[in-house]
């Protein structure tokens, strides 16, 4: 799909809850290629607003309009499975999605988690299941995959290495990436696009012109704003599945 290509446009999104307003007048573009972050404090309307995009609610006003044809990958904010249902990868990769065993194998080989297609689910860390809820979210062979806290339950080591794997999808398959997070630091530092929402939209822009305007300072003080540096630098290492950091080779580049 060409880049820059328009996949989801809503605009004047108000919704309403009984007699409280969860969001006023919200919008979000979302272009084909183009990583967006929508970042805001708990209760800012994040997750209602990205249920009015993927059409799961009805915004009491504004309007929504979706490429035709357009697929949408979701990996969800939580995945609880009880201990004792003897659900595994491979079973959890096809409950929605019809796909052999190679395809499955393949998507999670994208994600670095092949070797867990017999796995019990209930016996993955979070870093894990981040992974399988990647790759499962992939067997659809998305335009737009939509990643709710990507890295909820996961440790830091680990959260620095599914961010980048998730720009390295991005790489990949060219799809369009929309963010949902509270994890401002590194998110945003990997983002082409940050959107911060507090029932309506204060600032978009480039991370680091949102992290210095007066609107995102306001909201999360002027420690988060000085903090985005810290990650937009070159490592002389990679990180693995479990988030363990490698050496690379001399002469090598890697951005996290």
């Amino acid at each position: 799909m060409p880049a820059g290509q328009q996949l989801i446009s809503a605009h004047d999104i108000d919704v309403e809850i009984g007699k409280k307003k969860i969001l006023s007048a919200a919008r979000i573009d979302i272009n084909a290629g183009e990583i967006v972050t929508l970042i805001g404090p708990n209760g800012a309307g994040k997750t209602t607003l990205v249920k009015v995009v993927l059409g799961l609610l009805r915004p009491t006003r504004g309007e929504v309009t979706r490429k035709t044809g357009l697929r949408i990958g979701y990996v969800p904010q939580q995945f609880a499975v009880d201990p004792l249902i003897p659900l595994n990868v491979f079973r959890l990769m096809t409950l929605t999605v019809k796909a052999s065993r190679a395809k499955a194998i393949e998507a999670l080989a994208t994600t670095g988690v092949a070797h867990l297609i017999d796995q019990r689910v209930a016996a993955l860390s979070g870093g894990e299941q981040q992974r399988v809820l990647l790759a499962r979210a992939l067997l659809r062979e998305p335009d737009l995959l939509i990643l709710d806290e990507p890295v909820q339950g996961v440790d830091f080591s680990g959260q620095v290495a599914i961010y980048q794997l998730i720009a390295d999808i991005r790489s990949q398959r060219g799809c369009a990436i929309l963010m949902i997070s509270h994890d401002l630091h590194i998110v945003m530092a990997k983002s082409d696009r940050v959107i911060c929402l507090n029932t309506h939209v204060c600032c978009e822009g480039h991370p680091e012109d949102v992290s210095k305007s007066p609107e995102y300072v306001d909201m999360f003080g002027n420690a988060a704003a000085h903090t985005l540096g810290i990650y937009a630098h070159v490592h002389d290492h990679t990180h693995d599945v479990s988030g363990a950091a490698h050496r690379l080779e001399e002469g090598c580049d890697h951005h996290d």
